[in-house]
């Protein structure tokens, strides 16, 4: 093996020894989302000096003072923005020194293909072994196999970050970097929104449903969320979406039918879990038409005085443009939900562009003169069509 696996306190404790004196480390995680409801970090691993370890968070160790030390690094991350939550969720970890994120160089940089697999074949002709990727992280032990493919995740994250360094300063857009992976930082930091209750039990295939069928869905969605918490599983492993919408299907067209007669059910649906279901059914077959939850068949588009689709696509011509100039995905540079903003609220200012359409100061600093442009020509439009009207009613 040419990692580390650290499995004990005083293990934890060399590590920290020789952490102290690196001025940067590698860092990725491994979590437990497939396999469990309550999502947690399974494992830390970590590369500096050449060197290549694994910390196991579930090994009983005290990690307080390793991610003291951790928090006050600079920190190398391929798509930060996951991790940093998960450390954050998992451990409180907030970081305090600078934040490399080998994916955003990538984006930023043009690159087609920024998966960490490719990235690392483009520059090290190495194919990463992604077979384990969907893993248990938190069964224990676990397999060489499984440790090996964890010390990929952080093996070529220095000299690549060294590379995509080097290049972001060629180009200078190394400031455009650190800007972008303050704000993953940021947002790790501010937590997940908290979600709409009339929502989240909108699952795929819902919008399909008619409004006697919803309560059947509201019922369902909830005893399968309890079900999963109970049992620490994905509520996809208690049943599935499709399932789930075939069993909602079911109920609402077959009232007092027993559960027997309806879809076949998994072989583990008896006793309390069964009794549950069949409950949950009833209580939608009980609930009154006037509290039917609404049908939602989406959100329609605002309307806005005047029109603004021609404008929205001028600036979608504009981004396109400045974009292809930089060699940069236009999406990655405003996405459309962004332009639909600046063409509500017309900014007249860059820092107004900021405001409106929720970018970067970099990537607003880029679209302006289009916007400006776009605004004019529109501004000027609307003039000219408002006196053509103002001539016609006199």
């Amino acid at each position: 093996m040419d990692f580390f696996l650290i499995k004990s306190s005083d293990e934890l404790k060399a590590l920290i020894e020789k952490i102290e004196l690196a001025p940067r480390l590698a860092l990725d995680t491994e979590a437990d989302s497939l396999h469990t409801y309550y999502e947690k970090i399974c494992l830390i691993q970590l590369s500096c000096d050449g060197a290549h370890y694994i910390i196991d968070p579930l090994a009983g160790y005290n990690l307080e003072e390793f991610l003291k030390i951790l928090s006050e690094k600079k920190l190398i991350f391929h798509s930060a923005d996951y991790d940093l939550r998960m450390m954050r969720s998992t451990f409180g970890f907030e970081p305090k020194g600078k934040i490399f994120d080998t994916l955003l160089a990538a984006q930023i940089l043009g690159y087609k293909h920024f998966s960490l697999s490719a990235l690392v074949e483009r520059f090290f002709k190495v194919t990463l072994d992604k077979v384990k990727r969907k893993s248990n992280w938190a069964r224990r032990p676990l397999s060489i196999q499984q440790l090996q493919y964890a010390s990929e995740d952080t093996r070529f994250l220095m000299p690549l970050a060294d590379i995509l360094s080097a290049e972001l300063e060629r180009l200078g857009r190394s400031e455009w970097h650190w800007e972008s992976c303050e704000r993953a930082v940021a947002a790790a930091a501010s937590g997940p929104e908290a979600p709409d209750l009339d929502e989240i039990w909108r699952i795929k295939g819902s919008g399909l449903l008619e409004q006697r069928q919803l309560p059947y869905l509201y019922y369902l969605w909830h005893w399968r969320e309890i079900e999963a918490r109970m049992v620490d599983r994905p509520p996809f492993k208690i049943m599935g979406n499709q399932q789930l919408i075939q069993l909602v299907h079911w109920a609402a067209n077959n009232p007092g039918a027993p559960l027997s007669a309806g879809p076949r059910l998994p072989r583990n649906f008896f006793g309390a879990r069964l009794d549950a279901l069949k409950e949950a059914i009833a209580k939608a077959a009980q609930m009154p038409p006037s509290d039917w939850p609404q049908v939602r068949r989406g959100e329609r588009p605002p309307v806005w005085e005047p029109d603004c689709r021609p404008l929205i696509k001028s600036l979608m011509i504009e981004r396109h443009r400045s974009a292809r100039a930089l060699g940069i995905e236009p999406s990655f540079l405003a996405p459309r939900s962004a332009l639909v903003n600046i063409a509500r609220n017309r900014p007249q200012t860059l820092e107004e562009i900021i405001q409106f359409s929720g970018l970067l100061r970099w990537q607003a600093t880029i679209i302006e003169p289009g916007v400006r442009r776009c605004l004019r020509r529109w501004e000027k439009k609307q003039k000219k069509d408002f006196s053509h009207i103002t001539c016609q009613m006199t």
